[in-house]
């Protein structure tokens, strides 16, 4: 096995130095897509919140939440077996992040330690990642560290990306119910979320596309691809595939940006529905697929 293990990276490499395989490929993935949010109209907003369909489709949950500083927000949760989604209407958070257009990405590691590979990955880019630690209150005024943050824009236009690493002492607390480790240093999205999508529609995100500027994409990047990604510019935007989900960032200008389309892998093939929902439409099957569209 160890000879087979130090061929196969002997190989590796040799395909990376003749350019059969870039470079990037060569790296192992380290991010992952965690979750994607996106402040709509307050119309469209408050359809999502209240929608019946959407228990049925999915673990749906309307939090609102307190974290570091003080900061508060009122989310509406599409949540799957390792991904979800994150709805805000304008307002429900503040500063630029509760304005029309605004969007956000979380890309999360799956072992302990991996953000650090990460930040290393970033320096070595040239790339200078700032810090944070996001806590989450649950009600008793002791804020508990939730998840360690890297990101590399300190200023944006309507939209940020941030490397995310789950803490043990969220873990650790009962009233995250979060699930046990299956293995050493298990931080995945898998034990972060709950088990409750089994009994719904919705199994993941398999695609989330998103209209940015060029300076808020210039931004994310970078981190993709020191994340692991496969990063490839196509006509007006970019794509970033491996890791499980499509991500498909639109360059637009300032007045466009914001969530556009997600699709999702369904737990069973079911018939064609289709839900609107303010001004945007979910279309569920045929098959195991459904799109929304915003």
């Amino acid at each position: 096995m160890g000879n087979r293990r130090s061929f196969s990276m002997i190989l590796t490499v040799l395909l990376v130095v003749i350019g059969a395989v870039p470079a990037q490929a060569a790296e192992r993935q380290l991010l992952y897509y965690n979750h994607a949010w996106g402040t709509l109209d307050r119309a469209t907003a408050d359809a999502i919140e209240h929608s019946s369909y959407l228990r049925e489709f999915a673990d749906f949950e309307v939090r609102t939440t307190t974290g570091a500083d003080g900061k508060v927000w009122t989310g509406r949760y599409l949540r799957g077996k390792e991904t979800y989604l994150e709805i805000f209407g304008v307002g429900d958070v503040g500063g630029q992040d509760g304005e029309l257009g605004a969007a956000g990405l979380g890309l999360s590691t799956e072992r302990d330690g991996d953000i650090e590979t990460v930040k290393s990955r970033l320096v070595a880019s040239g790339q200078t990642p700032m810090e944070f630690l996001q806590t989450r209150d649950f009600g008793d005024h002791k804020p508990v560290p939730w998840f360690d943050v890297l990101y590399l824009a300190e200023q944006y236009d309507r939209f940020g990306a941030w490397a995310m690493e789950y803490r043990d002492e969220y873990f650790a607390d009962p009233r995250s119910q979060t699930g046990p480790a299956r293995f050493p240093g298990d931080v995945s999205r898998e034990r972060y979320l709950p088990d409750r999508y089994k009994n719904k529609l919705m199994r993941d995100v398999s695609l989330i596309r998103i209209a940015v500027t060029a300076r808020d994409l210039a931004a994310t990047t970078p981190l993709l691809r020191a994340g692991g990604f496969s990063v490839r510019t196509e006509p007006g935007g970019v794509v970033a595939t491996r890791g499980g989900t499509t991500i498909r960032f639109d360059e637009v200008a300032m007045g466009r940006t914001g969530l556009k389309r997600v699709e999702f892998a369904l737990n069973r093939a079911v018939p064609p529905h289709v839900q609107a929902l303010g001004a945007s439409t979910l279309v569920v099957g045929p098959g195991a697929h459904a799109v929304w569209t915003f």
